[in-house]
């Protein structure tokens, strides 16, 4: 199955008091890269996500977002007074109040002013349920990651068949005209001969010894047959659940040195025009798998 290099998923899970969301970006690389944003206060899980979300992704440079809120209806923060301090600052208020004649109008907006007064407290990470809140949001956004690549893939999967089917028309082209390039050979030999020996007598068995040594010089058969078995070959990995990217790079590589030979060889006009074909068809693949996993 082809799955694309590029992909987006989220997921979102709320365990506890815990509200956990998270994202997950990639492109194209040549291997797997991993790069983590989070509250600093959670960075202790990165290590555990990166390994979770390398079970499903093998290759591509992948980033993932994750944010923490508390749940609706947690404690998380906590506001603490300090009464004692706070009675202490009405009494000191209602003292110089006494004193300047003033009018004694303290409130408790007024209390609010003195910082003193208040101890806000955050209440105790519980890291194996921020743990199990963040691998359940990531389930769900590598999930839909997933299915995103698959889909792409199969778009990608279709492209790539389109091309490799016009590449196998070229080498059946080539295999229809290869043998016809000898007896063209041997025509155009015959004839050059007559008009430079005239009437004499032609030495059959030389011009036929010849264009034999033309025939091995130029034959790509050879190079046909080993055309024909990548082609197979890649439409096997397509059908294959493994990831393939690395692999159909490879076998492209091959599907250009075969090319380049036939085309060095076959010394026709027309091979030559449907080797150029091929290598464009060829080319169009390459850059199309530079984006499969």
């Amino acid at each position: 199955m082809v799955k694309s290099m590029t992909g987006y998923g989220r997921g979102q899970a709320i365990v506890g008091t815990k509200d956990v969301t998270v994202e997950i970006r990639s492109v194209n690389h040549r291997f797997f890269e991993f790069s983590a944003k989070m509250p600093r206060a959670y960075s202790y899980l990165e290590e555990k996500l990166k390994a979770y979300v390398k079970t499903a992704i093998s290759r591509g440079k992948v980033d993932v977002c994750v944010t923490v809120a508390s749940a609706e209806g947690s404690a998380a923060t906590q506001v603490k007074v300090n009464r004692e301090l706070a009675r202490s600052y009405v009494n000191a208020l209602h003292a110089i109040a006494d004193e300047l004649q003033i009018k004694d109008d303290v409130a408790v907006s007024q209390l609010a002013r003195f910082p003193d007064i208040f101890t806000v407290t955050k209440a105790a990470d519980n890291e194996e349920e921020t743990w199990q809140a963040v691998q359940q949001a990531a389930e769900e956004a590598v999930a839909n990651f997933i299915q995103m690549r698959q889909a792409e893939g199969e778009k990608m999967e279709q492209d790539l068949l389109g091309h490799l089917k016009l590449v196998e028309d070229y080498v059946k082209q080539v295999e229809t005209l290869a043998p016809k390039t000898v007896e063209h050979y041997h025509a155009r030999l015959m004839a050059k001969l007559q008009e430079i020996l005239g009437n004499k007598t032609l030495d059959q068995q030389r011009i036929v010894t010849e264009a034999a040594i033309f025939a091995d010089r130029i034959a790509v058969s050879e190079e046909m047959v080993r055309l024909g078995s990548h082609i197979r070959q890649f439409r096997d990995i397509l059908n294959s659940q493994e990831p393939m990217g690395r692999k159909l790079d490879f076998l492209v590589q091959e599907f250009n040195r075969e090319a380049n030979t036939i085309g060095s060889k076959a010394q026709d006009v027309e091979i030559a025009k449907i080797v150029v074909e091929m290598k464009s068809e060829i080319e169009k693949i390459r850059e199309q798998i530079q984006n499969i996993e």
